[in-house]
């Protein structure tokens, strides 16, 4: 049997009947569909939304980058279980997802991507935003998605749906092969009939893989465990994308082995758990970093070293130290030479356990860590703590402010700006889903839409979008979209007037904080002059979020609680103690490489030459 329908109409009904399931659960994969419509979809997959809207809910989108974000967001607090998908015209409406689609790439976070594009047959030729290549007539701008895709296709003819549309959910669901997906949709085509067979609209479910781990690695890993004096956990990603949270602490626990996090892993063990020694790297804390230096093997659990974590290859410093990759992908179980355990993270931390039952760390190992993480946590009440209630906070009070306000339930979505740096330090995750840092690809305007997409996975959650001034700007639209639809985020806005933390990285390495300032120029020409007259409280308004303005501690603990009570989307804004602040915290406790010009006349330049040149003299290649 056949059922006659455009390429689109039968597209969604497609995709509506799509499902994922693991550990016995059952879920929709494509839950819901964003969109912003033009030449190119306005009349196929506009049209056939509207169609079959009983089966596909809809989202109004204002900016193609940010739906892409808001389904990240949907995506990682679904466990990459669920996701949505995003449609736009031809022509910038296309390219203006390359930059969602990197980070979902990045971050191995499914997302399915339906660009219209120019007409297939060519009738029109060249159509409106159209891309004239001399040397290729098959070239469009949604090419420009390729390399940020883990799977791309052109639908040029109705009849390739077929296996395009297969493809594409088979790496949606796939744990290791996951990030964007992307299917670019000719406008023709989208509009033209076809005679589909039923048999393609069935209810298909896929299924999201847990291997385990090959014997001959498993009793590797665990001799090299119980050979090691001081081993050190770090957890990253896919420890979440996982749900191996328990299966973790049930190992540590049982080991006596500390457990460091990246910024994707952190929360994967609660603040309190004695074997959680908090983040590690360039932006982790004195006691896991302390640890990572002198560790002889590390245990790498879902994580794929990026340069934070390592330190820029400066960290792990230990006499013979090794590494033991638990990782679904290949590719990340062998880094840094280390000894592979191929598994999904769950799986291979059970039989890691299995195979070390009775197996524990030296008494004293746990002392030491117990001692300095208690050490640690009075730095962060230091930091958090505000003594005068009518005085203006700094970034780090601002942080202890929500920070004892919320409980297990609340979400915390940041990606860039110095907050990464302050909340991966300081942040006591209560949760194994509380903390939402998107620091694989550390894109500026990805939280108040990632809110949005979070708030729609988990909506009896109170969820924060964490923004700076400098992240706001980028990207403050889709407030509209959370109005519109009565999406009850909350926003805490933090004025330090610009990109402070590239200003302080700026001064560190000799760039002098120059053009990272939102001043008024001076008379030298340089953006040193007064702080820019802008009110961005003034603007979350005119957009039609209520907004509560906080200028001293004490009305940024009332502000707090009041947005967090409320059930429509509210902005808490508040300016941090002076406009050179960065934050509170205590310094870095670790390197991160960013190059220093080789050779300057300015002295700034050549004492952070100097500088660096130290630091690269302890680089390591771990062969």
């Amino acid at each position: 049997m056949t059922t006659r329908l455009t390429v689109a109409q039968a597209l969604v009904r497609f995709l509506a009947a799509q499902y994922t399931e693991r550990d016995g659960v059952r879920q929709r994969l494509i839950s819901a569909t964003w969109g912003i419509f033009g030449h190119g979809n306005v009349a196929g997959l506009g049209q056939a939304l509207i169609e079959y809207g009983d089966d596909m809910p809809f989202h109004q989108g204002r900016n193609e980058q940010s739906m892409v974000h808001a389904a990240v967001g949907y995506a990682r607090q679904s466990n990459r279980l669920s996701t949505h998908a995003v449609t736009t015209s031809i022509g910038p409406g296309a390219t203006n997802l390359v930059t969602g689609a990197a980070l979902a790439t990045v971050n191995h976070i499914p997302v399915l991507l339906l660009p219209g594009d120019i007409f297939a047959t060519r009738v029109a030729d060249p159509v409106l935003q159209q891309l004239e290549v001399p040397y290729a007539g098959d070239v469009s701008v949604n090419d420009t998605l390729r390399p940020v895709s883990k799977y791309f296709d052109r639908v040029t003819r109705p009849e390739a749906l077929i296996p395009a549309a297969l493809q594409a959910m088979r790496v949606l669901t796939d744990p290791v092969e996951t990030g964007a997906v992307t299917l670019a949709m000719p406008q023709d085509v989208q509009a033209e009939a076809y005679d589909w067979p039923d048999e393609f609209f069935a209810e298909r479910t896929w299924t999201v893989r847990r291997p385990g781990a090959d014997p001959v690695e498993l009793a590797t890993a665990a001799h090299a465990i119980r050979s090691a004096d001081r081993p050190l956990i770090v957890a990253g990603g896919g420890v979440h994308h996982s749900r191996a949270e328990d299966a973790l602490a049930e190992f540590a626990e049982a080991t006596g082995i500390p457990v460091a996090s990246t910024q994707a892993g952190k929360g994967s063990l609660r603040y309190d758990h004695p074997q959680d020694v908090g983040g590690v790297g360039h932006t982790g804390t004195a006691t896991a970093d302390e640890l990572a230096r002198t560790a002889d093997l590390i245990i790498g659990v879902g994580t794929r070293y990026t340069d934070f974590t390592t330190a820029s290859n400066t960290l792990f410093q230990g006499d013979g130290v090794r590494f033991l990759n638990l990782n679904i992908a290949s590719f990340d179980g062998h880094k840094l030479a280390g000894l592979p355990l191929i598994a999904d993270a769950r799986s291979g931390l059970r039989q890691l356990a299995e195979e070390l039952r009775g197996h524990r760390v030296a008494d004293a190992y746990v002392a030491e860590y117990g001692e300095d993480k208690e050490r640690w946590e009075q730095r962060v009440d230091a930091c958090y703590e505000a003594e005068e209630p009518d005085v203006r906070p700094t970034q780090s009070q601002v942080l202890g402010a929500l920070d004892a306000l919320a409980d297990e339930s609340d979400v915390i979505i940041n990606a860039a700006g110095s907050l990464p740096g302050d909340l991966h330090k300081l942040w006591r995750a209560r949760s194994k889903d509380q903390y939402h840092l998107e620091y694989g690809y550390s894109c500026m305007g990805y939280e108040i839409p990632a809110a949005i997409g979070v708030k729609l996975a988990a909506p009896d959650r109170p969820v924060w979008a964490l923004v700076g001034d400098g992240t706001y700007l980028m990207m403050p639209t889709e407030i509209v979209t959370a109005v519109q639809e009565g999406i009850a985020i909350k926003i805490l806005l933090v004025q330090n007037h610009g990109y402070a933390s590239i200003g302080g990285l700026s001064e560190s390495v000799g760039g002098e904080r120059f053009g990272t300032a939102y001043r008024f120029t001076a008379a030298d020409g340089t953006f040193t002059g007064a702080p820019l007259p802008v009110d961005l409280a003034a603007n979350v308004a005119s957009l039609g979020m209520r907004v509560l303005r906080a200028k001293t501690v004490g009305e940024l603990r009332e502000a707090l609680a009041e947005a967090r009570a409320a059930d429509t989307p509210t902005c808490v804004y508040v300016e941090t103690e002076t406009a050179d602040t960065v934050s509170g915290p205590p310094p870095a406790q670790a390197w991160w490489d960013v190059p220093v010009a080789e050779t300057a006349t300015r002295s700034s330049a050549v004492k952070a030459r100097e500088l660096y040149e130290r630091h690269v003299s302890t680089r390591r290649r771990h062969l």
